[in-house]
């Protein structure tokens, strides 16, 4: 998925950054003269490393203190850039209970982040800007990090604004209050100065927590995965306590899997109610006629996971094999091994539906999905999720929730695969705001532009499945130009000090 935009010059404060005696010939420049971003970041890029150690551990430090100064002054652009907003939301009658809507998801495309992130983003600069000036003057002169003042600002997220900003003179981060601490140390200083102010308000506060308990689940390597439970701390340390209790009965028991092994496999078997995991639920793997029929080694696809390697994939379909005893679950943290009980063709538990998909064998894109045994609405629904695969927002990798026009159907807009994209509920919300336009692109794939009320174009390509032929993409061309233009200064001096020597 891409989110490309086309270059724009922001005009900025900030010079060098102190890196002029490192061998950058930025240092030409007057730090107090205006210089654009764009100049900035090209002057990066001529910066030379050191020659020395200590140079090159000074320079780290200078270019650390560069971005918690950029990422001050993006708090304030964002702070700047809401107020305006607003106001423009206003001037175009939009109720007051709508305003803001959309502003989170406009920062989130420009810092490419997802717009979950962009709405902490916008949060994390209102409260910089308008409560906690040491924090944000600490962030500036790069006693702290960006995330370190996030921390700080979430631990002071309950109180109200008076005795928010009171907390942050208390801290007074900018005055070396937090040099040498860890993360842990400036939550416990944070949270210890908040209950002082209100108490109540601190107290209340974790009362409300256990509102917020989830599970959630996200991709990690080697076709694993984290699943994730936020829970009241009674509950988390019960449910430890039982995987780990039962862990030790069958380690005492003889048992050669590991402590981590026997709790992880016991919280797959008590949650699914079958060992190995393999239930009712539906998961589906995406790969080509070769791979599957033709040990071919075309990777495969788990909607909602990512790329998963093509013997992994072929295995997991075959199905599981009982270890040694015939009766002991699959190797933990391994796919399930062909042959197994799972796999017989009269378990309930284990069905196996092949739908084909049908993609153009140049650009990849998906064109035509096998219509037996389906209605027409679900089957189209499949199609889109299985081309779309996460929410097709730039940057923003949640899963499909809503299926929608892109240009709606009250405007006009067909109900084809063409003008449909997968979103998540947020993103899919935020595109019906007004000042917000989406449109097909035409593209070799499925493509979605999105415009912001800025006027910022935005692109999101489908992903490539399973048998696409790779090519260089407009992107990789833009990188690349990008890294020749980086590299040009280290190249003449190559071709000088060669010169030189001839």
């Amino acid at each position: 998925m891409d989110g490309n935009q086309g270059p724009e010059v922001v005009p900025a404060g900030h010079g060098d950054g102190g890196l002029s005696r490192a061998g950058s010939r930025a240092g030409a420049v007057p730090v107090s003269a205006p210089v654009a971003v764009e100049d900035l970041v090209r002057m990066m890029s001529e910066i030379l490393p050191a020659t020395d150690s200590a140079g090159m551990i000074d320079q780290l430090r200078e270019l650390e203190d560069m971005k918690s100064a950029a990422a001050a002054l993006q708090a304030r652009i964002a702070f700047d850039f809401d107020a305006r907003q607003r106001r423009a939301q206003t001037a175009a009658g939009i109720p007051v209970e709508k305003l803001g809507a959309g502003i989170g998801a406009q920062l989130a495309l420009a810092r490419r982040e997802s717009p979950a992130k962009g709405g902490r983003l916008l949060g994390l600069a209102r409260a910089l800007v308008t409560e906690m000036p040491h924090t944000l003057a600490a962030l500036q002169t790069g006693q702290l990090n960006e995330w370190r003042a996030t921390l700080l600002v979430r631990e002071t997220a309950c109180l109200t604004a008076a005795d928010r900003a009171a907390v942050d003179a208390e801290l007074a981060a900018d005055a070396g209050t937090f040099a040498g601490a860890g993360d842990r140390s400036l939550i416990a200083a944070a949270r210890a100065a908040a209950y002082r102010r209100d108490p109540r308000s601190v107290t209340e506060r974790a009362a409300h927590a256990a509102s917020e308990r989830h599970v959630s689940l996200r991709p990690a390597p080697d076709t694993m995965c984290h699943l994730t439970a936020l829970l009241p701390v009674t509950a988390g340390v019960a449910v430890y306590k039982a995987l780990s209790g039962h862990a030790d009965t069958l380690r005492g028991g003889g048992d050669p899997r590991g402590r981590g092994q026997l709790m992880a496999d016991a919280l797959v078997e008590r949650t699914t109610g079958t060992p190995g995991g393999i239930s009712g639920v539906e998961i589906q793997v995406v790969m080509t006629d070769r791979t599957l029929f033709q040990a071919d080694a075309e990777p495969a696809r788990l909607p909602g996971y990512g790329t998963v390697p093509a013997g992994w994939a072929r295995t997991l379909i075959k199905g599981t094999t009982p270890g040694p005893g015939g009766g002991s679950p699959p190797r933990p943290g391994g796919p399930p091994q062909p042959g197994g009980t799972a796999g017989v063709v009269d378990d309930p538990a284990f069905r196996l539906w092949l739908r084909r998909l049908y993609t153009h064998p140049g650009s990849g894109e998906l064109v035509a999905m096998d219509s037996r045994a389906r209605i027409f609405p679900p089957g189209l629904r499949r199609f889109i999720q299985a081309r779309d695969d996460t929410c097709r927002t730039p940057y923003c990798d949640a899963p499909i929730r809503h299926l929608d026009h892109i240009i709606p159907w009250h405007h006009g807009g067909e109900t084809t695969s063409t003008n449909a994209a997968g979103l998540c509920e947020a993103c899919n919300h935020t595109k019906e705001t007004p000042g917000w336009n989406a449109r097909p692109a035409p593209r070799p794939r499925h493509t979605l532009e999105l415009t912001t009320p800025t006027g910022h174009r935005y692109y999101s390509t489908s992903p490539p499945l399973p048998g696409t032929p790779p090519r260089p993409s407009a992107t990789s061309l833009h990188r690349r130009k990008l890294r020749y233009v980086a590299m040009a200064p280290k190249h003449a001096r190559l071709g000088a000090a060669a010169a030189a020597a001839a």
